[in-house]
């Protein structure tokens, strides 16, 4: 387990793979309560051995209280996604569509996140939200990773500006830790089916394997 949210509810944090591994892969498969598609992702990267020499990380939902609320805010109203350091400004008030919170790492969901992704210095990152159904290039990622994935799993790769958006965590990833590549996938609306969420399993096993 990761940790717990505001609410007391647990964040999973599952390790697939040899812990020896060349590559590191983590993947998040919900950060906003009301885009959960991702975790069907997940599920399925559960289910399935990470390619030779990766190791997969995987957070099935980072916001549970924003999930089991129906809300893309945690418990206290915060857009968790809104909330890391890199260029944080203050913006919205609780449950507003963007509220920052008082300060940043000010959630205990991202301050997990943070702390994860700090110590374990993934090679790739992917942050799965809905519902633009697209690969987001202009977080700064490495722009054949985000490409990659996205021509395996059928989507369109554009550099919509998502990246660009203040205390956003890609953007803080790729701008202070060294040598990772963190990227945005806008799934489509509604629930994923079995087939495209094993298509998407399949983007992310490729994205990781070494070269």
């Amino acid at each position: 387990m990761l940790g717990r949210s505001v609410e007391g509810r647990p964040i999973a944090l599952t390790r697939v793979g040899d812990p020896g591994a060349e590559r590191r892969v983590l993947v998040v498969g919900a950060v906003h309560g009301n885009e959960p598609a991702g975790r069907a992702v997940v599920r399925a990267l559960r289910r399935g051995p990470a390619p030779a020499g990766a190791e997969l990380w995987l957070i099935r939902d980072l916001n549970p209280d924003g999930a089991s609320a129906g809300t893309r805010q945690n418990a206290r109203g915060v857009d968790l996604n809104r909330n890391f350091p890199h260029r944080w400004r203050a913006q919205g008030r609780p449950f507003s569509a963007s509220y920052s919170g008082r300060r940043p790492l000010s959630e205990p969901e991202s301050r997990l996140a943070a702390r994860l992704i700090r110590r374990l210095k993934p090679d790739v990152t992917i942050w799965y939200h809905q519902a633009l159904a697209l690969v987001d290039t202009s977080s700064g990622a490495d722009p054949s990773v985000a490409r990659r994935y996205a021509r395996l799993s059928g989507l369109p790769a554009r550099p919509v500006g998502l990246g660009f958006l203040p205390g956003i965590a890609t953007r803080w990833q790729n701008r202070t830790q060294a040598g990772t590549s963190a990227f945005v996938v806008e799934l489509p609306g509604g629930p994923l089916s079995a087939a495209s969420a094993r298509r998407h399993a399949r983007a992310v096993r490729a994205v990781a394997a070494p070269g």
